[in-house]
């Protein structure tokens, strides 16, 4: 028996930069969306147009570029809101207006201040008007998790009726369990009258660690799309993981009655795309992408795994992007070895100076590290690119003497406007003396609400990846930074989001407005 679509929806470019400090720029959503598009994802929600200029240019670049997949940008049921992500996608092969309004009566009475009658009135003419701009219209009802069945019934059947082809289901706050909403699903699809004229979809909050459970078991009631993303990526606990939704319909295909068309081969190149531009770190006993995710360090599990692999896996390494050989390049490479391989990774080098800045860099950490792997490239090009042309600071060089029993001192030399300054502080750690010095230079403090430091590979002379986020009047700002030296990459880190707070095309972060 012939199975049915699963469309995959993803929206790791805009409920994905909802995570405090995972904004991204134009030029990383384009590279992020074009791996997507490798990896065959049906449906690419590229932005938010309205938020910001920003934004705006974002979807309207991706729009232009992305061939094979839909590019959808969100709009709330606002005249304003839906002529802007028109035009945003108006260059696209094929483009969609996502457009929502919430449904639940918590938030109808205290976040809209309107009345039922209102919510479905304002919905049909939102649906209405994104219609006379394309035949792609999807709306979703937001809190649909917490909302009555009764007026979901109501609104959604209003919604097909005004020219909607999908509807969405968002768990918008993560509140429901797997046999709950997708009895919820399987419900709405038998008893709205309409319902055969649209694809139901869901997007599921994982504020309870359900996320992938809530949306697998809307699946098997009927849901013909999900909505998720790339490392489970999204605001509060995050949404549903891509990785994961892709590969359990797989894996279990005597269970599920749909199938997909994502190219898996993409999955962990694009997981460590997404992890650099966010700098938000994969753990390692992640399902799917975690470094520890077909790893075995128990001696039964080892003797059954050479044995026969089947035995403890349930899935092949390389179906989903892993390599047996993650070696790739070595101080003798090449420019031409180096640029082949950085394609591969969806890393495509702008012009012959970036590739030459690129080999400079990689020539340099060769001369540090032996074995360069896939993950030092990603992280050398994304600390590359961090380093943009008019930034205002830059780390020239530190130097940080610590003895035991005795507090650390630093003396830092950072490029300010082009003037070198070079600073002395004392500190609680290393880390922390170097970052004094940089807020000497920059003369202001902000507050520090993460550090986090990550090991890019393994060994000894790995690189280690820092991610630094900063908080300052209302504006959260993530900084990157790698090295083999750690505290170096510390500075470089703190550096990047100190350029990043002094930017003022810095746009407002998307959280500021609402979504599903």
């Amino acid at each position: 028996m012939s199975k049915q679509r699963l469309i995959i929806f993803d929206t790791t470019l805009r409920d994905g930069e909802q995570s405090p400090g995972a904004s991204m720029t134009q030029e990383e959503k384009i590279r992020i969306a074009l791996m997507l598009e490798k990896m065959r994802v049906d449906v690419i929600e590229a932005g938010f147009p309205i938020a910001s200029p920003g934004d705006f240019e974002s979807v309207k670049a991706i729009a232009g570029i992305v061939k094979d997949s839909t590019v959808c940008g969100l709009a709330r049921a606002l005249d304003k809101d839906i002529d802007r992500a028109a035009e945003a996608i108006k260059a696209a092969n094929s483009g969609r207006i996502h457009t929502f309004i919430a449904t639940s009566p918590i938030h109808m009475q205290n976040k809209l201040r309107m009345t039922p009658d209102q919510v479905v009135e304002q919905a049909v003419y939102a649906v209405k008007r994104a219609r006379n701009y394309t035949d792609d219209v999807e709306f979703s009802c937001e809190d649909a998790g917490r909302s009555e069945f009764e007026f979901l019934c109501r609104v959604i059947e209003a919604a097909i009726d005004a020219g909607a082809r999908t509807i969405n289901i968002p768990d918008t706050v993560g509140y429901q369990i797997p046999s709950v909403f997708g009895d919820i699903v399987g419900r709405l699809i038998q008893t709205i009258p309409n319902a055969d004229k649209a694809i139901f979809s869901v997007h599921c909050h994982n504020d309870l660690g359900l996320a992938v459970g809530n949306s697998l078991a809307a699946v098997m009631q009927g849901a013909r799309q999900v909505e998720c993303t790339i490392n489970g990526l999204g605001e509060r606990a995050g949404n549903a993981s891509l990785e994961e939704i892709v590969m359990a319909v797989r894996t279990r295909a005597d269970v599920f009655p749909v199938e997909t068309r994502i190219d898996a081969t993409h999955i962990v190149p694009t997981s460590r795309l997404v992890s650099s531009v966010t700098g938000f770190p994969v753990q390692p006993n992640k399902a799917i992408v975690g470094a520890n995710a077909f790893a075995h360090e128990s001696g039964i599990h080892q003797d059954g795994v050479l044995k026969h692999r089947e035995t403890y896996e349930i899935m092949r390494a390389q179906d989903v992007g892993w390599s047996d050989n993650k070696i790739v390049l070595g101080k003798h490479s090449g420019r031409n070895a180096l640029k082949t391989r950085l394609q591969d990774l969806g890393i495509e080098l702008a012009s012959e100076a970036e590739l030459n800045l690129a080999f400079t860099r990689f020539k340099d950490l060769a001369d540090r590290k032996h074995d360069i792997f896939d993950e030092d490239l990603m992280v050398l090009m994304m600390d590359a690119r961090s380093g943009q042309a008019d930034a205002i600071y830059e780390l020239v060089s530190s130097h940080v003497c610590s003895t035991t029993g005795e507090a650390p001192e630093a003396r830092v030399t950072l490029r300010a406007n082009g003037v070198e300054n070079t600073v002395t502080a004392i500190g609680g750690g290393p880390v922390d003396a170097v970052f004094k010095c940089i807020e000497s230079v920059v003369g202001e403090s902000a507050n520090l609400t993460l550090y986090s430091v990550n090991n890019i590979t393994s060994g000894t002379d790995a690189q280690g990846e820092v991610t630094v986020r900063l908080e300052k009047a209302g504006r959260i700002i993530h900084g990157h930074g790698a090295d083999t030296d750690i505290v170096v990459a510390s500075a470089k880190a703190y550096v990047d989001a100190w350029n990043k707070l002094a930017s003022q095309s810095l746009r407002d972060h998307p959280q500021h407005h609402q979504g599903v």
